[in-house]
């Protein structure tokens, strides 16, 4: 009798630290994995209800850069910006896409000509990135994430 119950108190006191060890690898390999892990690409970018989901990944993000660039063209086009000192201007809109595909300016850099000359502009396009269609996150592993973009605007004077 006491061998069973020996017997038994010694599969009890293995059995627990097996599932420990066992716990413990499972985390350790997912360290690794998240150190391992590429985290300045997505593995499908944001994309467009009326891009195509089943394309390749370089598909959808030229479906996304083209439908961006097409409504940022629209909306601009429809507003007069003047610049009298120079002959063209850059201004860079940093914009955030976040996990439920909302879009959110982070920030325009413009120089002090821009903002002196058409102080309207960020508002402008803050409200183009608003009115843009609705839009897919991008995917990392199969979960939604936020993901950063930068959009050179050309401002021409002719």
């Amino acid at each position: 009798m006491k061998r069973v119950v020996f017997f038994l108190l010694m599969i009890l006191i293995s059995s627990c630290s097996f599932f420990d060890s066992k716990q413990k690898r499972t985390q350790e390999l997912i360290d690794e994995e998240l150190r391992h892990m590429d985290w300045n690409s997505v593995d499908s970018y944001p994309f467009f209800y009326t891009c195509d989901e089943a394309d390749t990944k370089e598909q959808q993000k030229i479906c996304f850069e083209e439908t961006l660039i097409s409504h940022f063209q629209e909306t601009l086009n429809d507003f007069e910006f003047t610049l009298t000192d120079k002959e063209s201007e850059t201004v860079d809109v940093i914009f955030v896409i976040d996990t439920l595909g909302r879009i959110r300016v982070d920030k325009i850099y413009k120089n002090a000509l821009v903002l002196n000359q058409m102080p309207e502009f960020d508002g402008v396009i803050t409200q183009s990135l608003k009115n843009l269609p609705k839009l897919a996150p991008a995917l990392k592993r199969g979960i939604p994430v936020n993901t950063k973009y930068r959009i050179p605007v050309q401002l021409n004077t002719n």
